[in-house]
């Protein structure tokens, strides 16, 4: 890693709060309301510039060290959505992430790009992780001929790899063999963890012939990257992480994708949907079940800590206040995950699938 002047971005965090008294007079309420956003936003910049100093400086990092940064751009968007909601002149313009504007300041968008960078750095592959020189491809490979392994037509298996290309995007914004700033369990393209890898690996040997009888080609790939990734943490191949990946916690599912296409026309609807299957798998399960899913209800505490915990319903008071949502408000508040999504769609334009 290289020393980089940041000088830029240190002038700029300087001038980026709007003062309060630009605001005219508050309520003791919107005062509040200001003062918490300050904080955090003061907070969340000097995490940066900690951070970023520990990199350029070469000093070893804190475990977990993308934790207390993340938590603090949680507090940034929240607080700002308790002061829109005080004061809701100071929802401003739209911004680059897709971010409602009533929970972001546009005018904060280097922050991020910041903190973006900084994860990036912070989760950069181990040294004998195991590339693939055709990451993307592979992603969609896989998730269809396990898809077609599962019984599933030309269509929905063409669905199948999309659907995983953008649980790709979700999980690592498309980025193969990385590491986990907020986790030492979780690696890897698909982000998992051991027991989730070994299920996965059990899953893909009972359908393994199926695969080879309709994809000889990409079984013989298979053969390889077990070879290639024998004796070293396999969640640092490419291949062997996604295939695993996709195994334990979505190809049961994938059976279930000509019903999801009727109900989620729109692929990004239907990409959130298996990403939640990642992050609340049984009452997805249940709801996808239901044969009502959009309005099937999840009310269970622990439910909804998962989704807070996933940046769905996390952020502001009032949002972290409710104790139940329908699947659609679900799928609606997965507002962070659109963007990456929509990269992951722009990805697939680009890619000719076998």
């Amino acid at each position: 890693m290289r020393p980089r002047c940041h000088a830029a971005f240190a002038a700029l965090a300087l001038f980026l709060t709007t003062p309060a008294s630009a605001q005219g007079v508050l309520t003791p309420a919107q005062s509040e309301a200001q003062a918490a956003y300050d904080r955090a936003l003061g907070n969340f910049k000097s995490i940066l510039a900690e951070r970023r100093h520990q990199i350029d400086t070469r000093q070893p990092l804190p475990n977990l060290p993308g934790q207390a940064l993340y938590l603090a751009r949680v507090a940034v968007i929240s607080t700002y959505k308790d002061l829109t909601d005080a004061m809701p002149s100071r929802i401003g313009k739209p911004n680059k992430f897709g971010i409602p504007p009533a929970y972001f300041d546009a005018a904060i968008e280097p922050l991020v790009d910041e903190y973006a960078d900084i994860f990036e750095i912070m989760e950069t592959p181990p040294a004998g992780a195991q590339d693939s020189a055709t990451p993307f491809e592979d992603v969609i490979d896989l998730g269809a001929a396990i898809a077609r392994a599962k019984g599933l037509g030309p269509d929905a298996a063409a669905a199948a790899g999309r659907i995983s290309l953008g649980l790709f995007y979700a999980e690592t914004n498309g980025k193969q063999n990385v590491r986990n700033a907020r986790s030492n369990t979780y690696m890897g393209s698909l982000q998992t963890g051991p027991s989730e890898d070994r299920n996965g690996q059990r899953k893909w040997e009972a359908i393994k012939g199926k695969v080879a009888a309709i994809d000889p080609a990409l079984a013989a790939r298979d053969d390889e990257e077990e070879a290639r990734s024998r004796g070293t943490d396999r969640r640092f191949n490419h291949w062997t992480n996604v295939r695993d990946g996709l195994m334990n916690a979505h190809a049961d599912l994938f059976a279930e994708i000509p019903a999801i296409v009727k109900t989620l026309p729109d692929p990004i609807e239907q990409m959130k949907l298996f990403e939640l299957i990642q992050i609340i798998p049984t009452p997805t399960r249940s709801a996808l079940s239901s044969g009502d899913l959009l309005n099937y209800r999840v009310s269970n505490p622990t439910i909804m800590k998962h989704l807070r915990n996933n940046s769905i319903f996390a952020f502001g008071k009032a949002d972290r206040a409710r104790s139940s949502a329908s699947f659609r408000e679900i799928l609606g508040a997965m507002w962070l995950f659109k963007r990456k999504f929509d990269k992951a769609m722009v990805k697939y334009a680009e890619i000719k699938p076998r």
